[in-house]
């Protein structure tokens, strides 16, 4: 597989599940929106719908985080970034997945797998009387988070090698014309 079909089959993925993802946040405020109606208006309340959105929310900001990655969502020190060549950028992106992300991410895999692998093995629930079940699933998204921004933090690292010898086109401010990143 060539590195040019490595980083379309990343982006691919996570333009996918991000947007599959982003329709969660009409859910969950949906949802919230529910809860305040039930609770200040009627008085009522169950805990199930209320950590419902809590779960929601979580799985929003883990699993789309590969998708902001790949858009350049995630905060920068724009003051420099933003003046910088592309050239620079490139060695900013490439020296920022090599020293910070993954690194950061095989912290978070360490500590993550045993915690997630614990609550399949009990098929934990929520704490709370009468929460959701399956809380095995949600913190499971714990590692999808890690897998997804990962493999988008590969893709990142490709195209940048590839500007440093001279490949301008995959500098990831260029856009195609569907609005997906270049190459």
């Amino acid at each position: 597989m060539s590195l040019k079909a490595i980083v379309r089959t990343i982006d691919a993925l996570n333009e996918r599940v991000g947007r599959a993802v982003s329709w969660l946040a009409i859910a969950m405020v949906f949802t919230t929106f529910v809860v305040a109606v039930l609770r200040y208006g009627f008085s009522l309340g169950w805990v199930w719908l209320q950590e419902s959105y809590v779960w929601t929310h979580g799985i929003i900001f883990m699993v789309a985080a590969g998708y902001t990655l790949l858009h350049e969502g995630h905060v920068r020190i724009d003051i420099v970034y933003a003046s910088v060549s592309a050239r620079a950028k490139a060695w900013i992106n490439l020296l920022g997945v090599m020293f910070l992300l993954m690194p950061a991410l095989g912290v978070i895999w360490w500590g993550a797998y045993p915690y997630v692998l614990l609550s399949w093995h009990r098929l934990e629930t929520s704490r709370e009387a009468g929460g959701l079940h399956g809380l095995f699933l949600w913190k499971t998204s714990m590692l999808v988070f890690i897998i997804l921004l990962g493999l988008q933090g590969i893709a990142l690292a490709i195209r940048s090698l590839m500007v440093l010898r001279g490949h301008a086109e995959w500098d990831p401010s260029q856009r195609d014309s569907d609005g997906g990143i270049g190459v």
